[in-house]
């Protein structure tokens, strides 16, 4: 061998020779079975590899790369294993030059083949497994960096490559583990983490595609466990800035799915949950803000962008697929109501919502991760969404967890909070709720929330040190700008019948870090208003509220003016607070927290409006108010809540109204001429003839309204005079719609009847134009 290896470098122009002499008796002997001169050849085969390097070594290689495919061909596992550690050796030598002709198209399926092994031996079927994957890896690494075999990335090696590691990581024993290179398992996963490790941008979707396809022909969606390993390894392997890829990959993966079953795709969304998890321990920010301008002008772009999936449409797709769990939910909860049995329908809709937590939660760690400016533009992306049964509260309130704006104009953009006040008003208790924590988070910018949790009389409100800090002139504005939004929510939140004491609690929290984070002198004075004024609706009761309503009202505001009089450190504010606290506890604790929650606290028929003690007072309160700072006079001005469209309709309507309603109206834009005549009866003549006493009322009206705009705030008139001019544009809108319409069409007109779209052609014999059209 010496001698030969001496001759071989002395003469490489020999070197083909030598290799075609040694292939001819190698393969005579693998015929043969004469497998000891066939480990000899191949022994000289590999030390004349290793030994020269010259240009003259290609023709060497291809017949050494011959003699290596008759030894993988043959069935003798022994072969088997030692082509393939030949294979492995010359993978492992650096050419000087590239190879223009050489393919590896043999050695992928080979190789493959081999990982899948079934033979009967457990041993040799590991041995031959092993040989497998690592003739895999040698492949790897002889190709991914030489630019002539990119074709190896191509999806027909990609096809066999990733499923034969996966097959073998599938079969993973914790128990083998730490055997090594002797674990199949282990091994694979070596491999899977290299080729993984050096894919380029334009190769990703080739390598990730097949771990999907695995995935679905094996069944391993539910459970997912290996699903979700194998895409922590691809996240932690790959380069950081292809995380995208693969996120739109699981995506796309999910649209395909998006008929299946709720436990498939509850693992595919929890497959996606994980991606996102290990991107946002990078940079998850880089990953979402490409493209971004799409949708919002971001004050900063980064430098380091690149093309990939915007946060729109990973938003859009989780949102779609939201809406759809909900669809088939409500389906089988119809036909189950229809006659099909009770357990199965329980079961599917308890599967949904497992898919509907899944879509939730990766909605919530996605947009937790993002900057200010796209997380409030992401919140109003969801509620420019359909709403259904509420989804779209519970994937903000998962947004807005940990949402720190330094300003509140950014964290409640006025075309996020208007539909968002719109929600809270909604006939469903819980969703109330969760549109206060939705408010809660955004507000909550010094994590005061777990001080204040709970209602009740807080003794000594310094003992919570709260954190605050001075408002800022951007606040100041958004306050004057918000302020009576946020207080209407408030107000005709807390008057809903179907309360409870959760409520409560979380309107006591809403107006606590309003103090907390947006009050100055002024805003305090309206925070008092507010309240003075949900104490006396309670006290009239004109709406015939029940009685639990009336004392849970009377609570908050007691609690609530508890708060702020040691917030504001005002001594005789406190004072008064204070009494008709200490006289509430004797005579009235029904009318306190503590009490009017408990489940078996008496409750009164009626409450006593002569007894002034038990109530605060608003002169009280100004007196107290009176020195420098605060413009006490404005107490006098009762808080009336800023009127909008919603308080012209005749109650307020839940998700599924509001969507019939409008399609009522499309469907029935034209008014019944019936419906519009006023019917004329005795009365109304006798009403019309009758004019005494008009001159007087009217003299009463242009009094009060002088007094009004002499008295009352901006905020309040601005939101009047906005209120009239929203009802006159209503009008003039109505007007238009009747008079100003497109002429019909003989390709047909568009109209909606109960959800479903239709489209009506009209002969041209039968259009009526107008006579200048007519010649």
């Amino acid at each position: 061998m010496e001698k030969l290896t001496f001759f071989a470098v002395s003469a490489p122009e020999k070197l083909d020779r030598i290799g075609e002499y040694l292939a001819e008796r190698l393969s005579r002997d693998v015929v043969r079975h004469r497998y000891g001169y066939v480990v000899i050849a191949m022994e000289a085969l590999d030390q004349l590899l290793m030994a020269c390097h010259s240009q003259s070594i290609k023709p060497f290689v291809e017949s050494f790369l011959h003699m290596v495919a008759k030894l993988l061909e043959s069935k003798e596992p022994d072969l088997q294993v030692l082509g393939t550690n030949s294979f492995v050796k010359f993978a492992n030598i650096e050419e000087d030059t590239p190879s223009y002709h050489r393919r590896y198209d043999f050695f992928v399926s080979q190789f493959s083949a081999m990982c899948h092994s079934t033979h009967e031996d457990p041993e040799t079927r590991t041995r031959i497994r092993i040989a497998g994957i690592k003739g895999l890896q040698g492949v790897v690494r002889k190709t991914v960096n030489d630019e002539l075999q990119a074709i190896i990335w191509e999806p027909q090696h990609m096809d066999k490559l990733i499923p034969s590691m996966l097959f073998n990581m599938q079969d993973n024993d914790d128990t083998d583990r730490a055997g090594g290179e002797e674990n199949p398992a282990a091994l694979a996963e070596s491999c899977f983490r290299e080729l993984l490790g050096r894919a380029a941008y334009g190769n990703m979707n080739n390598a990730v595609r097949p771990v999907l396809v695995h995935l679905d022909n094996h069944r391993l969606w539910d459970p997912n466990e290996f699903a979700v390993s194998c895409f922590r390894i691809i996240m932690y392997s790959i380069q950081a800035q292809h995380s995208h890829h693969v996120i739109q990959q699981v995506l796309n993966h999910l649209d395909t799915h998006s008929k299946n079953t709720p436990r498939v795709r509850a693992g595919i969304v929890q497959v996606l949950l994980e991606t996102v998890a290990i991107a946002a321990k990078g940079s998850i920010g880089k990953i979402c803000v490409q493209s971004a301008c799409t949708f919002v002008n971001p004050p900063c772009t980064p430098p380091n962008l690149w093309l990939g999936p915007t946060v729109l449409e990973v938003f859009n797709t989780l949102l779609k697929h939201l809406r759809m769990s909900v669809d088939f939910e409500l389906g089988e909860g119809s036909r189950r109501n229809s006659g099909t049995s009770l357990s199965s329908g329980r079961g599917k809709e308890n599967e949904e919502r497992i898919v509907q937590n899944a879509i939730i939660q990766t909605i919530g760690f996605f947009g937790g991760n993002l900057p200010d400016y796209q997380r409030a533009e992401v919140m109003m992306f969801i509620m420019g969404k359909v709403p259904v049964y509420g989804t779209p509260c519970h994937t903000l309130d998962t947004v807005t967890s940990g949402f720190k704006c330094k300003t509140m104009s950014a964290g409640l953009p006025a075309a996020f909070l208007e539909p968002l006040c719109s929600i809270s008003l909604m006939e469903d208790s819980e969703l109330r709720q969760l549109v206060l924590e939705i408010l809660h988070n955004i507000i909550d910018r010094h994590d005061n929330r777990a001080k204040l949790r709970g209602i009740r009389i807080i003794p000594n409100v310094a003992a919570l040190k709260i954190k605050r800090e001075k408002i800022s002139k951007q606040d100041v504005v958004f306050m004057k700008k918000h302020g009576q939004q946020l207080y209407r929510h408030i107000y005709l939140g807390s008057k809903e019948e179907d309360n409870v004491q959760k409520n409560f609690e979380l309107l006591f929290t809403a107006l606590a870090l309003l103090t907390i984070e947006l009050a100055n002198e002024e805003v305090v004075i309206d925070l008092i208003r507010l309240s003075l004024a949900l104490q006396d609706m309670a006290l009239a009761n004109e709406e015939n509220m029940p009685m639990f309503i009336c004392c849970g009202i009377m609570a908050l505001v007691a609690a609530y003016l508890n708060f702020l009089s040691q917030m504001i450190a005002n001594p005789a504010f406190c004072q008064h607070v204070s009494k008709v606290i200490e006289l509430r506890n004797m005579d009235a604790p029904y009318l306190l927290p503590e009490h009017v929650f408990r489940e078996k606290c008496v409750l009164p028929e009626s409450l006593d409006r002569e007894d002034s003690g038990m109530y605060f007072q608003t002169t009280d309160i100004a007196d107290a108010l009176s020195g420098p700072g605060y413009n006490a006079e404005r107490l006098g001005v009762a808080y009336v809540p800023q009127v909008t469209d919603e308080d012209r309709l005749t109650r307020r309507k839940s998700f599924v109204d509001t969507i019939s309603l409008q399609v009522d109206i499309l469907s029935n834009s034209l008014p019944d001429q019936s419906t519009l005549a006023e019917e004329i009866t005795f009365e109304t003549l006798k009403k019309a003839i009758d004019t005494t006493g008009l001159e007087e009322q009217e003299r009463e009206k242009r009094r009060q309204v002088m007094e009004k705009f002499q008295k009352a705030p901006f905020e309040e008139i601005a939101a009047h005079c906005e209120s009239k001019a929203n009802m006159l544009h209503d009008r003039l809108a109505q007007i238009f719609e009747l008079t100003i319409r497109p002429p019909p069409s003989p390709s047909g007109t568009v109209t909606v009847t109960s959800g479903h779209t239709q489209y009506q052609s009209v002969p041209v014999y039968e259009m009526k134009f107008p006579d200048l059209c007519v010649y």
